[in-house]
């Protein structure tokens, strides 16, 4: 069985595969100072709850954004398994043409679901997450990686709402019956959810303008499922995107 983790900066996505195919995911939330023992408690309690151990862990596979936790977490794999993770980074096999200033620079969640992208849904495309940051990536007809652009996630647009306005509560991610809405916590709802589609739709519009051409559209990250069914575009939604393209740079460099 292979362990697959994402490390975001507000949540930590995992999941174990066997060959390629996913046996389940759980979420975590980021602590920047959890030390290996706890963040291998969690651990440890996602697998067990899905009926599996430590020791069913033959493989591991990495990417992180966050390099303060990057080293706990492969600390938890080398401690309690008896694996060596590859950690997604310059250096790693992983058949993706990065076409931008400083490669290095490109985020490993980025490039896992590009990865992944590619291998299910074709080229050209725009790829989509939507976590703590919103980023859309364009994938030429050959493949090449072009570039990003990246703005605030809902998650951060949120907290901004609440923590910077006197009379503004924090809300749930709910879509609201209406767009326009007639209460506080719908009209913020509204902003946040339907603002987003919006955004979504009008970036995409720009994306392809510049580009010259459509391009297959997909999507995901923690607020897509609940964003992109509102969106005026046809996009695939795959919120295993990230675990998928984790999982073939595993075998790319095993």
């Amino acid at each position: 069985m292979v362990l697959a983790i994402d490390v975001g900066n507000t949540h930590i996505l995992l999941g174990c595969f066997e060959e390629r195919e996913i046996l389940f995911t759980e979420l975590l939330s980021t602590e920047r100072s959890f030390t290996d023992l706890e963040y291998a408690s969690l651990i440890k309690s996602a697998l067990e709850f899905n009926g599996k151990c430590f020791d069913d862990i033959d493989g591991a596979v990495i990417s992180s954004v966050v390099p303060s936790v990057t080293g706990t977490i492969r600390k938890v794999v080398e401690r309690f398994t008896a694996v060596t993770p590859i950690i997604v980074g310059p250096g790693v096999k992983t058949g993706l043409k990065i076409r931008i200033d400083n490669p290095a620079q490109l985020g490993s969640d980025l490039v896992a679901s590009a990865v992944a992208a590619i291998k299910e849904y074709g080229v050209p495309q725009i790829s989509i997450y939507m976590g703590t940051a919103t980023a859309f990536s364009l994938i030429d007809s050959d493949k090449n990686f072009l570039g990003t652009s990246i703005g605030a996630g809902m998650g951060i647009a949120s907290e901004a709402l609440s923590s910077k306005t006197s009379q503004l509560p924090t809300v749930a991610f709910e879509t609201p019956k209406k767009v326009i809405g007639t209460n506080t916590i719908d009209s913020m709802k509204s902003g946040l959810i339907y603002q987003t589609a919006a955004l979504i739709d009008g970036m995409i519009d720009r994306i392809e303008e510049e580009y010259g051409q459509k391009c297959i559209l997909t999507a995901t990250g923690r607020y897509a499922p609940t964003v992109i069914p509102l969106c005026k575009h046809e996009i695939i939604c795959d919120s295993n995107l990230i675990l998928k393209g984790l999982i073939e740079v595993y075998y790319k460099n095993r």
